[in-house]
Formats: structure tokens, sequence, C-alpha cells
């Protein structure tokens, strides 16, 4: 009962991260962020100017949308398909009213064009193809491989640089452990290991380490707010780690830090609702959340595997 309240607890602070994220999502300027929402701990509706202006208070960005779709085609099998998944994003994507990124458009191109799944994804770098994968982990939160496997496959079907699928197989491993009692900071040594050492992910966890001390708004703004893996991965490393015990402070820093905080916060949201469970989550995050019926109506069919 216990793993599963922390997969639950995972699960909606991934999708919590996302929809806190999405009135000031892409907005560079922290100063502008600050003038417009004062301090973002709760849902807001985006700018008219906004990238996501189809959207209401309590919605997901296109990240968040396209974890939803991951979690709907797993509560049909209650097992990663990865062409079954492909299907129902290209069936969906092509006609999506949200944003379309780059990655989206180039993906739903290469699949017209007679791309399989395998070899459809973009060269984006951005950490948002890493960043849909709490579905996965809920459902194989006993099962670290098949959680890598289909971590690093989901993502790569859209993001297929190696960057973005190492990263994905990274948080994979970071949050199984998590939900198997290792504390972030020891999670994240063992994962590296088990990887091999990766020299790009140590560089980035040990700049996360040294940042910790440090202003979240100064050191995201000095690590890069932009959504590629090389500025995206030390920012959320150092969310997991400077606020450890503090997942609301955690999300409510990174949307005011700015830039991409919707690829960040549902990773280090993620880990951290991996960490404490339930009870750390804002309970009006939840209620004010437009998809919550969908989600826990999703969740409920899907069979966690042994």
């Amino acid at each position: 009962m216990e793993m599963k309240q922390h997969a639950n607890a995972m699960l909606m602070a991934s999708f919590a991260a996302d929809a806190l994220s999405l009135g000031a999502h892409w907005i560079y300027d922290t100063n502008e962020i600050k003038e417009k929402f004062n301090r973002v701990d709760g849902y807001f509706q985006p700018l008219p100017e906004s990238y996501h202006q189809t959207k209401v208070k309590g919605d997901f960005t296109h990240y968040g949308d396209q974890t939803l779709l991951l979690l709907e085609a797993l509560s049909e099998t209650s097992s990663f398909e990865l062409d079954r998944f492909s299907r129902m994003w290209r069936s969906r994507m092509a006609d999506y009213t949200g944003y379309k990124d780059h990655a989206t458009k180039t993906t739903l191109s290469n699949l017209s064009d007679g791309a399989s799944a395998e070899t459809a994804g973009s060269a984006s770098t951005d950490l948002g193809g890493a960043s849909r994968i709490a579905p996965l982990a809920y459902l194989y939160c006993n099962s670290l491989n098949e959680l890598v496997g289909s971590s690093r496959q989901q993502s790569a079907m859209t993001h297929n640089d190696p960057m973005v699928v190492e990263a994905a197989e990274f948080f994979a491993r970071l949050v199984y452990l998590v939900l198997h009692g290792e504390a972030p900071k020891n999670a994240a040594d063992k994962a590296v290991s088990d990887m091999g050492q990766p020299a790009a992910l140590i560089k980035g966890i040990e700049k996360a380490l040294s940042s910790v001390p440090d202003n979240t708004i100064d050191t995201i703004g000095r690590f890069g707010q932009s959504c590629g893996i090389p500025a995206a991965f030390p920012s959320v490393m150092h969310l997991i780690f400077k606020f450890e015990m503090d997942l609301k402070t955690a999300l409510v820093e990174n949307v005011m830090a700015g830039g991409d905080s919707a690829a960040r916060g549902m990773l280090a949201g993620m880990v951290l609702g991996a960490h404490h469970g339930d009870d750390a989550l804002p309970a009006h995050w939840l209620s004010e959340m437009s998809h919550l019926s969908t989600i826990r109506t999703l969740t409920g069919k899907i069979n966690i595997q042994p």
C-alpha cells in the first residue's frame, strides 16, 4: 500500500507541476513573472500572447497533455507497447489544438513519410521528451528493467537525441530508487553508477550539488532557462537537491525561475512526489486540476506490475 501511495503522489506531482507552470511557461524575464503573477503558488490562466492561449487555468501544457495520453495508452493493457502509443500519439497530435513544438511537428512529418515508431523521432535535445515518464514509473514501479526500457523508447519516439534518451534512463532509475526508499542524493549517485558514470550527467549533478546554497532563480538563470538538456538537466537536479524536503517550494521556485519550467517541474515533481507521498502536495493543486478525474479513472484501470 505504501508503494502505491508514493507512486500515486509521484504521478500527481508531475502533472501538478505542469499545470502550475502553464500560466508563466516560456516567460524568460523573471521580473515579468513577478509583475504579472506575483508568486505562482497556484494555477493561472495563460496570458493572451502565450504559446498556450487555447488553454485555461488548471489545464496542462503540451508536455502534460502527451503525458496524459501516455497514461491512457498504458491503461488499456497495463503495459507499454511502443507501436500502440505511437499510433495514439499520432492520431491525437495531428489534430491537437494546443501548442505543437518542433519535435512534435518533425515526428508527425516523419511518421507521415513512413518512418517507424523507432525511427520517427526528431533530433531535438529538449528535456521535454524525457519529462513524460511518470506514468511509466507508476506502472513499472516494481520493475526497473521494464521502466528503463519503456522510458528510453517513449522519449526516443519524439526526441531521438542520445542526450534526451540518456536523461530519460537516468530519471527512470532515479525515481525507481526513490520509490524504493532511497533518498534523492543517494539515488542519483547509484543511478549514474549503474549507467556506467556518464560524464555529461555527472557534470550536471556536480553543478547542481554545488549550487544548493544559491538562490534558485539566479541558479537556473546561470545554468540556462531553455529547453535543452545542457541547461535543463542541472536545473532539475538543483531543484531536487535544494528542496529535497519541500516539494511545494521546489515547484513554485521552478516556475518563478522562468523559461521551460514545465519540463523541469514535471521531473522534479515526479522525484519529490515519490520521495514524500501524498501529504507533500497542496490539496488545491489537485482539486483545481482540469483533468484530475480522468487521471484517477485511468490509474484505476492500471494493474501495477508485480
